[in-house]
């Protein structure tokens, strides 16, 4: 079968999908090359956050993340693909190979998936509203659509202590950590209105009285006591999303199903915010698991809930960046 060429208007859908997929810190660390009848992913190395992600584990969720992105607009496009995973190659940083197969009427769910690319923001601020029930909750879950990631509410006295000792003890250590917080403030952008496109954290997206269970810690974060904290998190919804190994694989697998869950969420009216750095301390994420009488490997933390106001698009990369070529 010949191998079609891609159409300036399908390659403006594919870049704007993958564009606008969540990265850790906004560093959209991905490249995207078109040749002919594919789509093919890379993770670029040269964006590290060596105090934050000292091993590239985030770099690689995200990645994951914009290869759901990429799925999602291929359908939209009529198009059916098959999506291979770290296929085999020379390239260290191929991610994945989305190759064309056939034609695909779009569903109407896919239609408001790639809708809700767009719509998708970091929420690190105070829900709205009552928790989810236990039935969004039930219905959400599915949604991250691989038997190889564990995904459940943390729930309960035991639970919830565990998630408050695990955020407590982080909090205390990023907020003094001053490799940590000279790269978030390396990362954060406070020019918002000059910065159409680039990469980095919006200083309006993760404001001074930002939660430190919901987000990034800063120095000025405001850290609650340990019991004041729990209680805010029993009214909270918090997913845990665990893999049995913790690989490349399992990352790149973790950001498509984090991803999948996210943009469901927010196709039902919810929106959300992801915390990966307090499983980046190994101590803390061992002792985590071993509360939760975890098998595997806790991987990243999702708040879900209703929206008490509007959250401005954090800035993208342009996209005859994302699409260039290696030297």
């Amino acid at each position: 079968m010949t191998k079609r060429e891609w159409s300036a208007g399908e390659t403006d859908v594919l870049a704007r999908a993958v564009v606008r997929a969540p990265s850790v810190h906004n560093i959209q660390p991905w490249r995207l090359e078109l040749p002919d009848g594919e789509a093919v992913l890379f993770e670029r190395a040269d964006l590290s956050l060596p105090h934050h992600d000292p091993r590239g584990r985030d770099r690689t969720i995200s990645c994951g993340a914009a290869v759901a992105n990429l799925e999602i607009a291929a359908r939209v496009l009529s198009l059916e693909s098959r999506v291979r995973l770290l296929p085999d190659g020379p390239d260290a940083d191929l991610v994945a190979r989305l190759t064309v197969e056939g034609e695909h009427r779009p569903r109407e769910t896919e239609l408001h998936r790639y809708s809700a690319i767009s719509r998708r923001r970091s929420y690190r601020r105070p829900f709205a509203g009552p928790v989810l029930s236990r039935e969004d909750v039930a219905r959400l879950v599915p949604e991250a659509g691989d038997e190889d990631v564990r995904v459940r509410p943390l729930n309960g006295p035991v639970e919830i202590d565990a998630l408050a000792d695990l955020l407590e003890y982080a909090g205390g250590v990023l907020k003094q950590d001053r490799g940590y917080q000279r790269e978030l403030a390396i990362w954060t952008i406070r020019d918002e209105r000059s910065r159409a496109h680039g990469a980095g954290v919006a200083g309006s997206a993760s404001p001074p009285s930002s939660l430190p269970w919901a987000g990034l810690v800063r120095t000025q974060t405001a850290l609650p006591h340990r019991q004041a904290l729990a209680d805010r998190l029993a009214e909270e919804t918090v997913l845990l999303f665990a893999t049995e190994a913790d690989d490349r694989d399992a990352h790149v697998r973790i950001g498509l199903a984090m991803q999948r869950l996210w943009l469901a969420a927010v196709e039902r009216g919810f929106v959300a915010a992801v915390q990966t750095h307090p499983l980046h301390l190994p101590e803390a994420r061992r002792r985590f698991g071993e509360q939760l009488s975890l098998t595997g490997h806790p991987q990243l933390l999702m708040r879900v809930g209703r929206p008490s106001g509007v959250v401005p698009q954090s800035p993208r990369r342009h996209q005859n960046e994302l699409l260039s070529r290696r030297e």
